[in-house]
């Protein structure tokens, strides 16, 4: 199989387990674009350091050919899948440990919660 059909299928995979599997919907959420685009520009960096210097050097007869900073368009598609399956189950796990995805209010120093009384 080629690294084209492999990244594909990688994408695919993170999808259907961001929305059908785990049903944590990350990706129609602004925060995880958002934060994907930081990490894209990083991706591109390191992707164009490593292969513009021929550190890392692919087959061409397993990529697409097209190139984005150096590197095989198929290294971003990889890379998002990557990004979408580690978030998925680090929401999903989360949600099912009882944590909530936003922060709560540390406890003021010297109160004691409602719930313990002596």
């Amino acid at each position: 199989m080629s690294y084209t059909v492999l990244a594909l299928l990688g994408v695919a995979a993170a999808v259907a387990e961001d929305r059908w599997l785990l049903r944590t919907r990350l990706l129609t959420r602004r925060i995880f674009w958002v934060s994907y685009g930081i990490i894209v520009v990083f991706q591109l960096l390191a992707n164009g350091i490593l292969t513009g210097f021929g550190i890392v050097v692919y087959d061409p007869g397993a990529i697409a050919g097209l190139r984005i900073a150096y590197a095989p368009v198929e290294d971003l598609l990889f890379g998002f899948a990557l990004v979408t399956h580690t978030l998925s189950w680090w929401v999903w796990w989360g949600r099912r440990l009882g944590r909530s995805s936003r922060r709560r209010p540390a406890p003021v120093s010297g109160a004691m919660p409602a719930d313990r009384h002596n």
